[in-house]
């Protein structure tokens, strides 16, 4: 049974970090994408083991632990992963940090699809990289890729790569094969390199299914896919990703890279955790994707009764919902009004880019039922 954990004082970022963020302590986080859940005993079981042993000492990574991706892949996804394609990042923000140098040079232009996870332009920015963005169409809450608009911003910016957001955060889109196929066919037509960031991949709800962008694509395509336990299984801590590059030649250019920075493993503990949770998390995630789907149908319903102009952006992936208060608060008054009257905090929409994303928040469904329903409270009383 999964089990709600009160994190306040134990140094968690999400929790414990309110002061320095928001310049106020005493607010409830919905914000920072991690969970409250207790992680599956599997995965603590194989981390004391592991301790247990006493000698935390240099670590071989084993076979098992690709094995144990490799057949998640296959299994959860329908994509067949090469033992050879695999690399090592130690997150998947330093890895699409790491990717655009291998793809990029100073000065190119880079998409991104906006609103969306904002360390995509934090990224951009850091390397000196021209950040060039293409903003999704909002159609009654549910988004959409503007075709023309995304080819003529490549064309026009001379870009060279595009962070794809696959499921999309914050906007929950689980892009259908269809959507993947023509935005690789434009990347492609341009000699445009694709880094593909699927960290929610297993974070589906309903009848969508994650499509990898690597299993749509076509021979000789320039595409870094990243993926990971961590989001899935509550352990992003333990700082432990994969990195996947089918292109024989892509993936020499990225080991000469990372050669030149020493960063070709992670900590025992990482893959200790991943591994477990790969082989036998399952069950944990089920119970987990319940409680995610129950906690975003509660807080619709909630708003229908009590704030209907709110609208609520369909939950197809992720565990992040993305609501629109325009009805009622201007882009000004939001962040005041949900901090200040009501304490509590979340991600605002302008932290993800977009001119019309200004009445959003993101709100962080991997909590308890409780902390949900007192932040519907807080909301719709003090509206």
């Amino acid at each position: 049974m999964v089990k709600y954990v009160d994190r306040k004082n134990t140094n968690c970022n999400k929790w414990d970090s309110l002061e320095g963020t928001f310049g106020a302590d005493g607010l409830l986080p919905l914000w920072v994408a991690d969970m409250d859940f207790r992680i599956d005993e599997h995965i603590i079981q194989a981390m004391h083991d592991y301790i247990e042993m006493g000698i935390p000492g240099y670590y071989k990574v084993p076979d098992s632990y690709y094995q144990a991706f490799i057949d998640w892949e296959r299994e959860e996804h329908g994509f067949e992963v090469s033992r050879e394609w695999i690399r090592f990042s130690p997150g998947i923000v330093s890895g699409f940090h790491m990717a655009l140098q291998v793809l990029t040079e100073p000065g190119n232009g880079v998409l991104i699809s906006t609103p969306v996870y904002y360390p995509f332009s934090n990224a951009i920015n850091n390397n000196d990289r021209k950040l060039i963005a293409s903003e999704l169409i909002n159609r009654e809450g549910r988004y959409y890729i503007d075709f023309d608009d995304f080819e003529s911003k490549i064309r026009d910016n001379d870009v060279r790569a595009f962070i794809l957001c696959s499921p999309h955060n914050p906007v929950s889109r689980v892009w259908s094969e269809d959507e993947l196929r023509r935005m690789l066919d434009i990347c492609r037509k341009h000699n445009v390199a694709v880094i593909a960031d699927e960290i929610h991949h297993d974070l589906v709800f309903g009848d969508n299914r994650h499509v990898p962008a690597l299993s749509v694509s076509e021979k000789g395509d320039r595409i870094i896919m990243f993926a990971a336990a961590s989001k899935t299984f509550n352990i992003a801590g333990l700082q432990n990703s994969f990195v996947v590059i089918p292109d024989e030649e892509l993936r020499g250019e990225w080991d000469r890279f990372i050669a030149g920075l020493r960063i070709t493993q992670g900590n025992a503990m990482g893959y200790v955790a991943a591994e477990a949770a790969l082989r036998y998390g399952k069950g944990w995630l089920e119970e987990v994707r319940e409680i995610i789907k129950g906690n975003y149908d509660y807080i619709c319903e909630a708003f229908r009764e009590s704030a209907p102009g709110v609208v609520m952006t369909p939950l197809e992936g992720t565990y992040l919902a993305w609501a629109d208060f325009g009805a009622y608060l201007s882009p000004e008054e939001l962040q005041p009004f949900m901090q200040d009257k009501c304490k509590l905090a979340f991600d605002y929409g302008p932290w993800f880019g977009g001119d019309r994303s200004g009445s959003f928040i993101r709100i962080n469904l991997a909590t308890s039922r409780e902390n949900i329903e007192e932040m519907v409270r807080r909301i719709a009383g003090s509206l």
